[in-house]
């Protein structure tokens, strides 16, 4: 099972955002030259970003993006769900269901690990990955 670019590009730009707003805005082209990731792509995902009030747009010449909550208070749940479809590990856990739900053998292995998958995603906050990355600037392990 893999998660789309979509998630990793988002979680990779909110840690740069992160690691690299210290109170004033960042701009998406400084994220997308430090990140590699294309401008038109980032500019739809901070699109949905802000729209989840995950991070706040600052307007004029020296604007950018800023976290619209504590770093501490973002989980890579949050940010995941935001730019991502249902995260869930095949496609009969989705809304539409499937038609042999109540006769499924696997669907209770399948839940099961949806939801071990949300709850690492949830355990797991913009600060640490924040940290993780400043130590790793630094040349420390981040393990």
């Amino acid at each position: 099972m893999r998660l789309s670019t979509k998630a990793e590009y988002a979680v990779r730009a909110m840690v740069d955002l992160s690691l690299n707003s210290a109170g004033r805005p960042v701009s998406l082209r400084e994220i997308a030259s430090r990140e590699e990731i294309p401008l038109n792509y980032l500019e739809q995902l901070f699109f949905r970003l802000k729209k989840g009030n995950i991070v706040r747009s600052i307007r004029g010449a020296a604007g950018g993006y800023l976290l619209a909550r504590d770093s501490a208070q973002i989980m890579l749940s949050d940010i995941i769900t935001t730019v991502e479809e249902p995260l869930n590990p095949v496609s009969c856990l989705d809304d539409d269901g499937c038609a042999r739900s109540s006769r499924c053998v696997t669907r209770r292995v399948w839940k099961g690990l949806g939801n071990r998958i949300r709850e690492f995603l949830e355990s797991v906050s913009l600060a640490e990955l924040t940290r993780d990355a400043g130590a790793m600037l630094q040349g420390r392990s981040a393990e």
